[in-house]
């Protein structure tokens, strides 16, 4: 079954970088994040690897277990944000206490989705795939991302709806920094391969593909053993945002994901608006998206408000949702459900 944590009025978040922490020339903006959250009336407490960044790190693989397992077993710490994702938070895994991890929220995107899965996985623990820290900075929060906080307070048994963003951003523009944090430019369509509308329930999974890949073969990454024996056979529902990988390698990592288990009795595949997917000899990743539906037989979504391009709805990793696209506009409903 699934166990749900639940944000209470007035929480205290620890802030602990298990992947990348913040360059000295950043540590305003995340200070500013930080203040943000305080006058929304959060208590914040930072830890040491949130200001440090060395060969690609927040600090050695020791120190960051360590302070994430202190934070999480901490009493007085009600919930955890790290500032960002980055790129090693896999050196952290073996070295983590999953046995003693309670059920309180851990929110991020990024490398961070490494960590949400593996405990939802592990310990039958939801976590939540949404805003990093550093996009809280702002005065003003748009409707998507503000989401989070609706959703982390729903108790178990309810459910939240969220809808797809008005408009995205398509580039930063750090020379006009926005009271809204990002510039939403650009009209939000979620899209299918078959053009037309769609509705897909299951159990929510998912995260950064490049990164979550990683744990396939792994202790932290059975889905097969959680789907067996967690939600009691309950179809999946996958959810993934491509950072950095071309069409290529996001074919091969599907494949990879297929022939290892992870899409049995999956009733389909949703992917977010991703900057990467460069097609390789005219491969585009519609190509992909294509192939990968007639090989399952499932629908595929894409474009949805999740990753890399913000902004994002809050996804629960082990919710039970309900997805419906609609002449290119998207919804997900989700039931806090054991």
């Amino acid at each position: 079954m699934i166990t749900y944590p639940t944000l209470k009025n007035n929480a205290t978040i620890g802030v602990t970088a298990p992947s990348s922490g913040v360059e000295q020339e950043l540590h305003e903006m995340f200070k500013q994040a930080c203040n943000r959250m305080e006058e929304k009336g959060y208590q914040i407490e930072c830890g040491e690897t949130l200001w440090t960044q060395v060969k690609a790190k927040s600090a050695p693989a020791e120190k960051r277990a360590a302070e994430f397992n202190k934070m999480i077993q901490d009493e007085s710490i009600d919930m955890i944000i790290p500032p960002w994702g980055g790129e090693l938070l896999m050196e952290i895994l073996h070295k983590l206490d999953f046995n003693a991890i309670p059920a309180k929220w851990i929110l991020g995107y990024s490398d961070t989705s490494v960590l949400l899965l593996a405990i939802t996985l592990k310990t039958g623990i939801a976590t939540a795939h949404g805003t990093n820290l550093v996009d809280l900075r702002g005065e003003y929060s748009d409707n998507t991302t503000a989401m989070w906080e609706a959703v982390l307070t729903a108790n178990d048994g309810e459910s939240i709806i969220q809808h797809s963003s008005e408009k995205y951003q398509k580039e930063w523009d750090h020379e006009n920094p926005s009271p809204h944090v990002f510039h939403l430019t650009e009209e939000t369509v979620w899209k299918t391969i078959s053009d037309e509308d769609v509705l897909v329930k299951g159990r929510l999974l998912g995260g950064c593909i490049d990164v979550i890949r990683h744990l396939i073969g792994t202790s932290y990454g059975n889905v097969l053993d959680f789907q067996k024996n967690t939600i009691s056979g309950e179809p999946i529902l996958w959810y993934f945002e491509n950072c950095d990988m071309p069409t290529t390698d996001l074919k091969r990592t599907l494949i990879q994901m297929k022939l290892a288990g992870w899409f049995d009795n999956c009733t389909g595949i949703m992917f977010g608006r991703s900057s990467a997917n460069h097609p390789v000899e005219g491969y585009q990743v519609q190509d992909v998206y294509r192939e990968f539906e007639s090989e399952l037989g499932i629908p595929i979504i894409y474009d949805i408000d999740c990753g890399h391009v913000p902004p994002q709805m809050t996804f629960i990793n082990g919710a039970y949702a309900k997805v419906k696209v609609d002449n290119g506009k998207g919804s997900v409903e989700q039931w806090l459900l054991s």
